[in-house]
């Protein structure tokens, strides 16, 4: 089940979500009207139901600069290690 919920009612039910989650709900979290990011269980494994190898936005091209003159990529290396 998908429940939306507003980044206000998380903020102060946050215990209970996490209990729900735990069985199993998932949330859709709306932050000033739109979908923000969601809110999903772990597999009995202890990991997310999708691995990071699957995940499309990990292999996504790296876009834009940041201001300690590295590129998105060095960012990429730096933080998952490829």
């Amino acid at each position: 089940m998908n429940v939306p919920i507003t980044a206000k009612t998380l903020r102060a039910s946050l215990p209970d979500v996490v209990k729900r989650a735990r069985k199993g709900t998932r949330f859709t979290v709306i932050y000033r009207s739109q979908p923000a990011f969601q809110i999903v269980p772990v597999n009995e494994s202890g990991s997310a139901p999708v691995s990071l190898v699957d995940d499309p936005l990990y292999h996504a091209q790296a876009v834009g600069r940041s201001s300690d003159g590295l590129t998105a990529a060095d960012h990429d290396a730096i933080l998952y290690r490829r």
